[in-house]
């Protein structure tokens, strides 16, 4: 695939409800762990909404497709994670403007607007056991791609692959944020609930431009 357009943006939101649904057990677990337990249904309810309104939407441009599927997730999952993540989709969708198609740069825009919302909202940082332990890995690999002139299929691999990483380092890390954050040592080679959805996201991106 060379380029995204608006119609592969919807079919990566299918690709991405499927795939929380597939994992809505696990991200439970994890989330019950050191929290409520509520990731998983949380997720399922944000991008089931979100892939609804992808099929019915008639926009065009997939910047703005993308910030309409972030005001959704706000609605549909009004919780500290489902804001993140509606959060993420508006600033990146935003940061695209009136672009028609996503190169490997337009996808880097996206993803590093994705995540600096992500950080000014959530007030974290790179290191702190969350999602932004898998996304902002993968959109440095995404900028890295981009400028080296790699093909998009490329850049979404190496996103993938910085994401995978990106979980792997985080599992050794100490929660530093949201009721984790209250085991300190404790969470320290468990798993993080937020950091699997994003590097959920980033294999819905990739596995769409790459099959």
């Amino acid at each position: 695939m060379q380029s995204l357009k608006t119609a592969d943006i919807v079919t990566i939101l299918r690709e991405l409800k499927l795939s929380v649904e597939n994992n809505q057990q696990l991200l439970g677990e994890l989330d019950g762990v050191m929290g409520d337990g509520d990731l998983g249904l949380t997720m399922t309810r944000a991008f089931t909404a979100a892939a609804e309104e992808a099929d019915r939407s008639e926009e065009p441009l997939p910047g703005k497709l993308l910030m309409r599927l972030g005001a959704v997730i706000a609605k549909a999952a009004p919780s500290t994670m489902g804001t993140l993540v509606a959060t993420g989709f508006m600033r990146g969708g935003k940061a695209l403007d009136t672009t028609s198609q996503l190169g490997p740069r337009e996808l880097a825009v996206f993803f590093d607007a994705f995540v600096n919302g992500i950080m000014e909202r959530g007030k974290s940082a790179p290191g702190n056991k969350t999602i932004i332990d898998t996304l902002y890995p993968a959109a440095r690999a995404l900028q890295t791609a981009a400028a080296a002139g790699e093909t998009l299929d490329s850049a979404a691999g190496r996103a993938y692959v910085a994401a995978r990483q990106g979980l792997e380092d985080s599992t050794q890390m100490k929660a530093q944020h949201g009721r984790a954050a209250y085991y300190q040592d404790a969470s320290i080679g468990k798993q993080d609930g937020g950091a699997t959805v994003g590097l959920l996201i980033v294999e819905g991106f990739y596995k769409v431009i790459v099959r």
